[in-house]
């Protein structure tokens, strides 16, 4: 299963019970924490997330809104007696800023902290289940998103009628490629006879703070789901390009041209209490639009 929780939905200020940026991607039974804002620990608890899951974490930027939560969890952790490796990703400086927290605190914590600075677009994470892609967004410093792609098995085997054709167990993991068998006596057997297809890859896309920008396209192009920010309504474009922030129809334009299934909007500007009206004109232009609502969790379909 690929899904995302969303722990915190609004921008910098929070403001009608509505908390700064904070994701939790599930893949399997792995947790990726993306962004981590102020009360990121207390959504956690009151959304029953399993914090010891989350072996990866993925700091988009800078801007308190984003990080202003991590030291506490970080040192929770230590508290809370973890031994297992943490991976963070994040641009550099914040390696700095981490170190200078826990050396003013006199802390030491007892897990290895792998820390491995952004510095540009491309491949960040790899395991057996997920890769996480890290791409620049156009924001007033350094900003990145993450694509986080699912890996699925290659095509499962059908024992009963490999047994069936005496198919070499040696040729099984060609079979799994999508490769025919041709036997000895030169006959093609078909390999929708020999396997069966697993479920497709599926992707989501967490474009963190950016103004519009097709230059994040070739990065986040038919992902399943994609989160885009909609800090503005679409009268106040002009204010969202000075600030590096994007409107509800500029996200749900960007989804199109991505050729996307489905968005999530969020990052709302704490001057809206209502939020109704940026899920109506998302939708005006691209229909598989939710609201981000903090506690829900969205399942890639």
């Amino acid at each position: 299963m690929l899904a995302v929780t969303i722990l915190g939905n609004n921008s910098a200020i929070p403001a009608h019970g509505r908390h700064p940026t904070a994701q939790v991607v599930t893949v399997g039974n792995e947790l990726i924490l993306l962004d981590c804002g102020e009360g990121t620990q207390m959504q956690m608890s009151s959304y029953k997330i399993k914090r010891s899951k989350i072996n990866v974490i993925c700091i988009s930027h800078l801007h308190g809104d984003h990080y202003f939560g991590l030291i506490g969890l970080l040192t929770s952790y230590g508290l809370l007696g973890r031994t297992q490796a943490l991976a963070l990703y994040a641009p550099a400086a914040l390696q700095y800023i981490i170190q200078a927290q826990l050396n003013a605190a006199d802390t030491v914590l007892p897990y290895t902290l792998n820390f491995a600075p952004i510095i540009q677009s491309g491949l960040i994470h790899t395991t057996t289940k997920y890769t996480i892609t890290a791409f620049e967004t156009e924001h007033r410093i350094a900003c990145y998103g993450f694509v986080i792609k699912q890996i699925t098995n290659p095509r499962k085997i059908n024992k009963e009628n490999c047994l069936l054709y005496d198919i070499p167990l040696a040729y099984y993991p060609q079979l799994q490629q999508g490769n025919n068998y041709t036997n000895k006596q030169g006959v093609v057997i078909t390999n929708e006879l020999l396997t069966t297809a697993t479920a497709a890859t599926k992707s989501y896309a967490y474009c963190a703070d950016t103004r519009y920008s097709e230059n994040i396209l070739p990065a986040i192009n038919n992902c399943n789901l994609i989160y885009h920010e909609t800090t503005y309504l679409h009268c106040e474009t002009e204010k969202a390009n000075i600030r590096y922030h994007s409107t509800s129809i500029q996200a749900a334009t960007i989804a199109t041209l991505a050729n996307c299934k489905a968005l999530i909007i969020g990052h709302f500007s704490s001057n809206y209490s209502d939020l109704e009206p940026h899920l109506t004109e998302a939708k005006s232009t691209f229909e598989n639009t939710q609201l981000a609502q903090e506690g829900a969790t969205y399942i890639v379909q």
